[in-house]
């Protein structure tokens, strides 16, 4: 397991609170070559290899639409990297399982994807959920 991808997950971030902020993010994330970057959906396997400049570009543009369409909200506030202008780690969470993604949570949801300028990890196996639920369930019936 990375400790240097853990480290960089759990550190620092800023959110792009607005839509105009995504856009000029696009557009800065864009102007970069793009083959240095993993593309990892958490729940899949965590990719071995980064993306082609051509993949990365185009799960931007599918990512811009599918927040645009599916987030409802006058405000993104959804994607959070840890450097605006020069990123190495961005999360953007799942407009349908959001959860508390922004504020403070003991237990916020994982993201729905990751890119990263490291090597990424499985997330799920890595930061499982908490088993205070199960403990009280088998607690219950015990």
């Amino acid at each position: 397991m990375s400790d240097a991808y853990l480290t960089a997950f759990k550190g620092a971030f800023t959110s792009l609170l607005r839509w105009s902020d995504l856009d000029d993010f696009w557009l800065r994330l864009k102007a970069q070559s793009g083959e240095d970057w993993y593309l990892y959906a958490v729940g899949e396997a965590p990719p071995m290899d980064v993306a082609s400049r051509d993949g990365f570009h185009r799960f931007l543009a599918e990512m811009d639409l599918l927040l645009k369409r599916e987030h409802e909200e006058d405000y993104c506030g959804i994607v959070y990297a840890d450097d605006l202008h020069s990123p190495t780690f961005i999360k953007i969470y799942d407009p349908n399982n959001l959860g508390v993604s922004c504020g403070f949570s003991d237990n916020p949801p994982l993201p729905g994807w990751v890119l990263s300028k490291l090597p990424p990890i499985d997330l799920q196996v890595a930061l499982p959920p908490p088993n205070n639920r199960r403990r009280w369930w088998k607690k219950l019936w015990s």
